[in-house]
């Protein structure tokens, strides 16, 4: 029994070990400022969470329309909980390479990012429709 799981473990340690050879390269300047970074981002995320209730109800109603100026407030407070409570996990845990590898935990990474309006990539219905009839 424990000849068959030597290879088995053998090779779970192999695995296991692989994602840290490959971080392995990076010089260590490079990894101290990805940790400065995080942190900065973190800092930076808490302090400006409360921007998401503004945002949010701008970008709702730009979507929605009439319905955005109720959806929208409600939608920007979940978001300042939000954006703040990632914003202190990254600033207490800037020393750790998750996720990603000091990747933002959030997209997008600050509230001053995302305020364009969203491009519609997809033809609506009725102008489909229309040029269908015109054939």
């Amino acid at each position: 029994m424990k000849i068959t799981m030597l290879p088995s473990l053998l090779l779970l340690a192999i695995i296991l070990s692989l994602p840290l050879a490959a971080h392995a390269d990076q010089p260590p300047e490079m990894i101290a400022e990805k940790m400065a970074v995080k942190f900065t981002r973190g800092v930076t995320n808490t302090l400006t969470c409360i921007a998401e209730l503004p945002k949010q109800s701008i970008l709702t109603v730009r979507e929605m329309g009439g319905p955005g100026y109720v959806i929208g407030p409600l939608k920007g407070i979940g978001m300042t909980l939000y954006r703040g409570f990632i914003g202190m996990t990254e600033a207490i845990f800037f020393l750790v390479p998750q996720p990603g590898y000091y990747d933002p935990m959030i997209e997008p990474a600050y509230v001053w990012q995302g305020w364009e309006p969203k491009r519609e990539t997809t033809v609506p219905v009725e102008q489909e429709q229309q040029e269908e009839e015109k054939k």
